[in-house]
């Protein structure tokens, strides 16, 4: 992913996409999954064609790269406290590496070691059992010193072999590593220049200066004596100048005040051995994990392997890789018999000489990464010291490894709809080469977008509904929601609105689409009043009171389009729907909640309308909204779709045969009718309109039958 990166930063994408091409390479790479190196030398050597240069030039604009690439990735603080100066920083990398390994478990890092050699230059051993990327190595130092440490630093190879060490590695190389002048000596030496061109005498100036340094340094005394009263206050006075380094100095008690008891109980997990490798001591807990240890006379390499870092199990060579963190592992055929099922034990730690008893303690803790490997080996955290942040470090990971797990479905599931979405790309292509070859080119567009540059969409739901659902049977809910949708859907008919779709208790319809109209708005507002009406028939289950509905209206613009491959749906898309559903959600029992551009399409067309005031709108923060409350220019039979019925001697409207009702209905949804477009209601063309009244007052006040005729 970092080659990708310095790839399509350095050179363009268009030469990435050539380099996988001709590397035959996939397209994503996932972070928690091993890939092969020849899938990174692949690029190199595509790279090295194409660009035209040195397979070293690139690993190490590669090495430069993969540092930046990992302070753009978050390791940026982690990577700044390896260490106070470049030597520190070098040496604690295999530390660093044996920390990431606790989440990517199969990572395969290579091993460093920093040697100072006679003169006092600076020697990298570098160990690796992948071939061919050791050029990487001076890209990224170089970038840390002068990064890190503002230092500039040149690195050339001394010697590379294989195995000469039998570290079990392949390669080795052997780098070394040269500062040059610092910044701000090489402007006052560029002055010293123009004042005399005598460069010799500066840098014999120089070198003066490094040995004074270099027999200063040599000076000081491996084991220093205890310090006077004044030596510690002169050591105070110091403190602040100077660099840190240069003038603290530690006090050592004059002997150990601490019995053996005490320190192995304080430290349970510590292995003390000599040259030989014969072991002196042991923590009480790593007694009780590996029973051999309390045999007399025992060699480590006898119960443990060296795993990292991989050297002969000597003297010598643990001296050599002192600075090093160590992880050994228990033998397996070692342990007792009904030990050798469980996974074996491995501990991690440091190495420490102690040159006054000729003795190395290696000062460790178990190597653990989750709460299961604990169960798996028969421990308890107990068993770990309470000073030991490896408690700490096993529970934090536990979360860790759980979100590293969702990492990676997250990153599976991104990879499925990537491919996914490449193979519908291919799809929709061939889709719309044979819908340009059927209709023309801008007619296919409007078809195939599917936008309504405005439309009207409403929602409502049954107040309380959860309520009534846990207190009644199913049948009940059903008849109940059977009963309120065939008033509604009779209004859709009535006012010629497009039902998109019910679930549950809620409603939703559209004025507008799929058939686009001017009215909309006007449509939606007198559907809405309908619904109102019409919910005051049906009968709450519980209470057997009528229903109180909320109802929420929004104008605004729409995608539609047919989805799916079984059972296809007309859908509505964008915001307009969410505005819709969020008026409804934010309304009053038996009110119709409009919003702010709803009101403005329905102001001054004939409705009473009540500003309800500003309020906060989940998603859309602070909106002033309507409520609507009834259409001046219509009664409520005409909202209704009601036919208009003759007065009785008390002048209230008769109530006519339902027969006579269905045939009205019927009547005014037959073809002649339409729309009117100033109040939203059902008119008839005038030529036709005589024939209708008459038919329509025959049925409905004689009791025969007539025929078509």
């Amino acid at each position: 992913t970092c080659l990708q990166s310095l790839v399509i930063e350095k050179f363009g994408e268009e030469t990435w996409e050539k380099l996988k091409a001709s590397a035959q390479v996939q397209d994503t790479f996932m972070t928690y999954t091993v890939y092969d190196d020849t899938i990174t030398i692949k690029l190199i050597q595509e790279a090295c064609k194409t660009l035209g240069v040195p397979m070293e030039a690139i690993l190490k604009l590669f090495g430069e790269y993969f540092f930046k690439f990992c302070k753009m990735s978050g390791y940026d603080r982690m990577l700044r406290t390896l260490g106070g100066n470049l030597t520190e920083f070098i040496e604690n990398l295999d530390a660093l590496h044996s920390y990431l390994a606790l989440s990517y478990q199969e990572m395969n890092a290579p091993s460093f070691r920093v040697e100072r050699a006679a003169d006092g230059k600076m020697l990298l051993h570098y160990y690796s059992d992948r071939s061919g990327l050791c050029h990487i190595v001076p890209g990224i130092i170089e970038a840390v010193a002068k990064d890190f440490f503002d230092l500039d630093v040149t690195m050339d190879i001394l010697d590379m072999n294989e195995e000469v060490e039998r570290t079990g590695k392949k390669e080795h190389v052997v780098f070394l590593i040269v500062q040059k002048a610092c910044r701000k000596m090489r402007k006052a030496k560029a002055a010293r220049l123009r004042d005399s061109q005598d460069n010799q005498s500066d840098q014999e100036a120089l070198q003066a200066a490094f040995l004074r340094m270099k027999e200063k340094y040599l000076s000081v005394s491996a084991c220093p004596v205890k310090k006077s009263r004044w030596d510690v206050v002169r050591s105070v006075v110091m403190f602040g100048k100077g660099h840190l380094v240069n003038t603290f100095e530690p006090i050592y008690p004059e002997r150990l005040w601490i019995e053996e008891k005490t320190f192995c109980n304080a430290f349970p997990f510590h292995i003390v051995f000599d040259e030989s490798l014969q072991i002196k001591q042991a923590g009480v807990t790593i007694q009780k994990y590996v029973p051999g240890l309390q045999t007399q006379k025992i060699r480590l390499d006898e119960y443990f392997s060296i795993i990292h870092p991989q050297i002969t199990f000597d003297i010598s060579s643990i001296c050599k890789f002192i600075n090093s963190q160590f992880v050994l592992k228990t033998r397996r055929e070692m342990m007792p018999e009904a030990w050798k099922h469980q996974p074996t034990l491995k501990l991690r730690g440091q190495m420490i000489w102690m040159e006054s008893t000729r003795c190395m303690m290696y000062m460790c803790s178990p190597k653990l990464r989750s709460l299961q490997e604990l169960e798996q080996r028969k421990m308890h955290l107990s068993d770990i010291a309470p000073h030991d942040t490896t408690r700490d470090l096993i529970l934090l990971n536990q979360q860790r490894l759980a979100e590293i797990e969702l990492s990676n479905q997250l990153e599976r599931k991104k990879e499925e709809l990537r491919v996914l979405s490449q193979h519908l790309a291919i799809e929709k292509k061939k889709t719309e080469t044979l819908l340009y070859a059927m209709l023309p080119e801008h007619v296919a567009n409007q078809l195939k977008e599917g936008e309504f540059k405005t439309c009207t969409i409403l929602f409502s739901d049954v107040v309380t509904f959860t309520n009534i659902c846990a207190a009644c049977e199913p049948i009940q809910i059903v008849n109940m929601l059977n009963s309120m949708y065939s008033k509604f859907d009779r209004l859709t008919s009535v006012h010629e609105v497009y039902k998109v779709e019910t679930i549950g208790d809620a409603y939703m319809v559209v004025g507008g689409v799929p058939v686009p109209t001017g009215s909309h708005a006007l449509r939606v507002a007198n559907f809405a009043l309908g619904m109102r009406i019409s919910a005051k028939e049906v009968m709450n289950p519980v209470t057997g009171e009528p229903i109180q509905i909320r109802v929420g209206i929004h104008t605004g613009p729409v995608l539609a389009g047919v989805v799916g491959d079984k059972m296809p749906r007309y859908c509505l898309f964008g915001d307009t729907v969410n505005t819709a559903s969020r008026m409804e959600s934010h309304g009053l029992p038996d009110k119709v909640h409009l919003s702010p551009t709803a009101y403005r399409a329905l102001e001054n067309q004939g409705f009473e309308i009540i500003e309800r005031g500003e309020i906060e709108v989940k998603g859309k923060g602070k909106m002033t909204t309507y409520f609507l409350i009834q259409n001046l220019n219509a009664t409520k039979d005409e909202i209704m779709g009601r036919p208009i019925t003759p007065l009785d001697h008390k002048g209230k409207q008769k109530r006519m045969p339902e027969r006579n009702q269905c045939v009205l209905t019927q009547i005014f949804k037959q073809p002649p009718f339409s729309i009117d477009s100033k109040i939203g209601l059902p008119a008839v063309p005038a030529g036709r309109l005589f024939w209708h009244l008459v038919r329509a007052l025959l049925m409905c006040f004689s009791n025969f039958n007539l025929s078509p005729n």
